[in-house]
């Protein structure tokens, strides 16, 4: 990764300014709103999240894939936001059915507000996916950084006038959802004419790799709803506290494997691998580290900031650390495999993830509630991590001491945000050590 330092840390400052406020907000939320109140608010928030998987329809993956062949781009950005209106839109009517006739939330009038917002997110997903492959990360984390500031700053006022309820903070997750299309429409260059045809190829490629990716979100979401159905509102709102204090430890990583999706999506394959092993690698040692400061100060934190009616979030969080790491290496490997074209490989991976979960879940939430869940999460983040960390290694011809942190990448790191550069010759010696290896 040549990629210099000071991307990285302004992709990083992106990621960690919505969690700061995600954080500080919480606290409010769940002093105002209590376990019940929260976890309602997480059952819609999350229906709406899986109806914007769901009509995403991995437009994205045909992106990545199409995106090599220069006079495909502009088609492509047309394609992004038309596709994802249109299959936003029937999503959100499907989710709003299925919601109806199973009853799955107390506040169906706010479930409605929530999957209004679900066309401009769906498209906005597929936008951002073109600003990365376009290496605008700074456009990328604009959008992040002022949707997390719409949605949270409204939170935070309206808690501290006193005037914070459900219905307010449900509306203010739907702009937040929707302003995102709007601050990529201009810069993108929309409206911009599609291509049928294209399109048509986009749908028949994503149809492939969808399967895998709505198992892939329904694997991080669906012990929520599971909670939901099988424990009460109130066990919900401790699991969500708990996995809303971990998401901090996202901050490094995922601002790593957002960087590097432009490289992983060249020419050369040799370069390819060599950036993907190297984000393995490092996104293990900064998650590992992040996730150990994080279960070791949530003891003493979660009881004091979000006050002793969340003191039973703590023991989920511990169970979930572990996955937690393992979840950290899904998305840069994922963002490599989409290149060997094996959507059916893997979407009976993430679906067999699923599935496991779904059991694990279905015997340990009546067992140990939150804490069943997040151990459910645990074993099946840290199995599916295996395969497919395991299957990279086999195409790039690594081995484990290729793809664990060793001093070559403390000494990188320490020595990039030391000298704020890309420490360029430290990453040419680790390329050509890796792709000595491979060789």
């Amino acid at each position: 990764m040549r990629t210099g330092v000071r991307t990285l840390l302004q992709t990083m400052a992106s990621q960690a300014i919505p969690l700061v406020l995600a954080a500080v907000a919480g606290v409010f939320l769940a002093r105002c709103l209590q376990p019940e109140g929260r976890g309602i608010y997480a059952t819609i928030t999350t229906t709406a999240g899986i109806a914007t998987v769901v009509g995403h329809l991995s437009v994205g993956r045909s992106q990545i894939a199409l995106w090599p062949v220069l006079e495909r781009h502009r088609p492509l950005v047309g394609n992004a936001a038309v596709l994802g209106l249109v299959l936003g839109a029937a999503s959100a009517l499907l989710t709003l059915g299925a919601v109806s006739a199973l009853a799955l939330t107390a506040a169906a009038h706010l479930m409605v507000v929530a999957l209004l917002a679900v066309p401009f997110g769906v498209a906005a997903v597929n936008l951002r996916g073109i600003a990365l492959l376009e290496s605008r990360v700074g456009l990328a984390n604009r959008s992040v950084v002022l949707s997390a500031v719409v949605l949270y700053v409204p939170i935070l006022l309206l808690a501290v006038a006193g005037g914070l309820t459900l219905t307010a903070v449900v509306a203010c997750w739907a702009v937040s959802t929707l302003l995102p299309f709007v601050v990529f429409a201009r810069p993108l260059g929309l409206p911009v004419r599609g291509e049928a045809a294209l399109a048509r190829r986009q749908l028949a490629l994503s149809g492939r790799y969808h399967l895998g990716t709505v198992a892939f979100h329904l694997l991080l979401t669906v012990d929520v709803l599971l909670l939901n159905a099988w424990a009460a509102p109130a066990e919900v709102g401790l699991y969500t506290v708990a996995t809303s204090f971990l998401s901090l430890s996202r901050v490094p990583t995922d601002a790593l494997a957002q960087i590097v999706l432009s490289r992983q999506a060249v020419r050369d394959e040799s370069d390819a691998r060599a950036v993907t092993a190297r984000a393995i690698r490092l996104n293990l040692m900064l998650s590992s580290a992040a996730v150990g400061v994080l279960a070791c100060a949530a003891p003493l934190l979660i009881p004091r900031l979000y006050g002793a009616a969340f003191t039973g979030s703590v023991l989920p969080l511990l169970a979930l650390a572990p996955g937690t790491v393992a979840w950290s290496l899904l998305r840069p490997v994922e963002q490599y495999l989409v290149r060997l074209g094996r959507p059916m490989t893997m979407t009976a991976v993430a679906a067999g993830a699923l599935a496991s979960n779904v059991a694990l879940n279905a015997v340990l939430i009546p067992m140990w509630g939150p804490a069943g869940a997040a151990l459910a999460s645990t074993v099946s983040y840290g199995a599916m991590a295996v395969v497919e960390v395991g299957w990279f290694a086999r195409v790039a011809g690594l081995g484990a001491r290729d793809l664990l942190p060793g001093a070559r990448d403390v000494r990188w790191a320490a020595a990039a945000v030391l000298r704020g550069r890309s420490a360029p010759h430290a990453s040419r010696v680790a390329d050509r050590s890796i792709s000595g290896r491979m060789t």
